[in-house]
């Protein structure tokens, strides 16, 4: 069994490059938050909107919800009961399953995400795209991407 000193301690250039990355991410969903707030949205509405309005008739299983926004199940419920309130969402009944719930993206939902859309992806280029050249953003995807692998399937999802 291997024992704690067993591992190496992270080199200071190893050290440099996640604590970056840490702060990069606080700073990021930061201000990305903050500049969805003039719409009354948070992160996690936005990232609801999107999902639901990138899925077959605009809708979810709350089960598929909640693995794609990786939020867990309680935790959903009550951003879809805030969200509903809002008139963005409403659940609806699965027939196929009547334990099963869905949730929906109504059309003031819809015309929520057309709107305030083209603010966050503009928000996205000025904070994040559009600081680094075409070249680094290539190589920061080639980066993450075996680390966004390897976390899925630590998760068991594709």
């Amino acid at each position: 069994m291997e024992t704690e000193t067993a591992m190496p301690w992270l080199t200071d250039e190893e050290q440099c490059a996640w604590r970056t990355h840490l702060e990069v991410n606080r700073l990021l969903n930061y201000q990305l938050e903050k500049d969805l707030q003039p719409f009354g949205l948070t992160m996690n509405d936005y990232e609801i909107l999107v999902n639901l309005s990138e899925a077959e008739d605009l809708r979810m299983r709350m089960s598929d919800l909640a693995a794609a926004t990786l939020q867990s199940k309680s935790r959903l419920s009550h951003q879809i009961t805030r969200m509903e309130n809002a008139g963005l969402v409403r659940r609806e009944n699965c027939e196929s399953d009547r334990r099963g719930l869905y949730t929906v993206l109504t059309d003031y939902g819809m015309e929520t995400m057309r709107k305030v859309a083209p603010h966050h992806v503009a928000s996205v280029r000025r904070h994040f795209v559009d600081l680094v050249s075409p070249q680094e953003l290539g190589s920061l995807r080639q980066a993450l991407s075996p680390i966004a692998e390897h976390l899925r399937s630590q998760r068991g999802k594709p």
